[in-house]
């Protein structure tokens, strides 16, 4: 009977804490809630809730106010991929990511190995490459529309000093989306850079002081220690910027407007033109909704596949 009674006891006693840790969980969870629901509200008011809107926005034929006034389902998603517009807008944007992301990565990279650096007078050369962070996208448009100028711009100039012929940068269309995403890697290679610096001071002296015993040189202990380091950091800018990629609108809108034929309206453009000049806003909304999927596809191959071959240190 008092063995019984023990454990029974016992089980008393241990639903009493279970139940105890409960309440606690519970409140520390309602608790955490109150602390996110000020930026709950912001995300639900100007991401989740737009989201929302859009998706069901897709689904109908609108008036010239952008009413919605006849159901269609999907049928907007199907005229997407008959649509030679939206196509081109696919390749456009699918291009001017490889072009700018890629590039960004590499130049940064470089210009953070040169930061890197102990020399004299290192911190001027930090500043100067990362002046582009404080350059809005619409003021660094216009500087290299002023570079691209037929007659007036400097990269013309100097190229008839090698005896090349002026390239028609912004209105060819083999040259413009080019010439964008060579803004855009201006653009973007000064928070890429000050990014990588920041890491690679964070890799531990101790590493190539070993590999240094050991008699590596400089290239062994950059392929060795320097990439596999930087592995995470890489991993960050790749998401970020391809992301940045594909939402970049204001150089396009200045430089060249989605033209010439069409040679760079990326989708976000080309979601700007059916929105405000078409008046085909639910079209535009299809529009809308195939970018995030194609975002959020790339952004979940990148955590899935690429992830794995991360180091954390």
């Amino acid at each position: 009977m008092a063995v019984s009674e023990r454990i029974s006891g016992s089980h008393t006693v241990g639903r009493f804490k279970s139940t105890g840790v409960r309440q606690r969980e519970i409140k520390r969870f309602f608790t955490a809630l109150l602390y996110l629901l000020p930026s709950l509200i912001l995300f639900s008011t100007f991401t989740f809730i737009p989201l929302i809107r859009t998706i069901g926005l897709s689904t109908y034929l609108t008036n010239p106010l952008g009413i919605a006034v006849k159901f269609v389902g999907l049928a907007q998603y199907e005229k997407l991929f008959s649509t030679p517009v939206f196509v081109n807008s696919m390749q456009r944007s699918l291009l001017f990511v490889a072009y700018t992301v890629p590039t960004s990565i590499i130049v940064s990279l470089g210009l953070a190995l040169l930061g890197n650096l102990r020399l004299k007078g290192i911190s001027f050369f930090r500043m100067v490459f990362s002046v582009t962070i404080a350059v809005s996208a619409a003021t660094a448009s216009l500087i290299f529309k002023y570079l691209y100028h037929p007659a007036l711009g400097s990269l013309n100039y100097l190229l008839s000093f090698l005896n090349i012929d002026p390239v028609p940068w912004l209105t060819n269309e083999n040259t413009a989306l080019m010439a964008v995403s060579l803004g855009t890697v201006w653009l973007q290679i000064g928070l890429n850079t000050v990014i990588l610096l920041a890491a690679m001071q964070g890799i531990s002296e101790e590493l190539y002081e070993s590999a240094m015993i050991d008699g590596a040189n400089y290239w062994h202990k950059f392929r060795s220690i320097t990439i596999p380091m930087l592995s995470s950091t890489f991993f960050f800018l790749i998401v970020v910027d391809m992301l940045a990629a594909f939402q970049a609108f204001t150089q396009i809108h200045v430089l060249t407007s989605g033209g010439p034929l069409d040679s760079t309206n990326v989708l976000v453009f080309s979601i700007y033109r059916e929105f405000y000049f078409n008046g085909a806003y639910g079209f535009a909304a299809a529009q809308a909704v195939m970018l995030f999927l194609i975002m959020l596809a790339l952004t979940v191959f990148q955590f899935g596949v690429l992830e794995k071959k991360v180091f954390y240190d």
